[in-house]
């Protein structure tokens, strides 16, 4: 196997680890002002469990690719989870 040398500051060399980053960039992180490391590994954990668990994923149909089970999706009143002190909101029901 021979090693293929890439050029630097190439656009797309790895294209969905540079779409995750700006998407945590953008919807996190830009908006927060962090204290040190554990601010920001704590920001992180609840960017990451929003993203697999809550976000509806455009690509995917705008689907939740990994949806936690609240309850019956046509029944009870709707809730309002929020992370990050409210930066990242989830609407969901819960069953009555």
């Amino acid at each position: 196997m021979t090693r293929i040398p890439l050029p630097a500051r190439s656009p797309n060399l790895n294209a969905y680890a540079e779409r995750w980053i700006r998407s945590v960039k953008d919807e996190a992180l830009s908006r927060l002002i962090l204290m040190g490391e554990p601010c920001l590994r704590h920001a992180l954990t609840e960017y990451v469990a929003h993203y697999h668990e809550e976000r509806p994923h455009q690509g995917k149909g705008n689907v939740v690719l990994m949806p936690v089970a609240y309850g019956l999706p046509w029944e009870g009143p709707i809730r309002c989870r929020e992370r990050l002190g409210g930066l990242l909101k989830y609407y969901h029901r819960r069953a009555a």
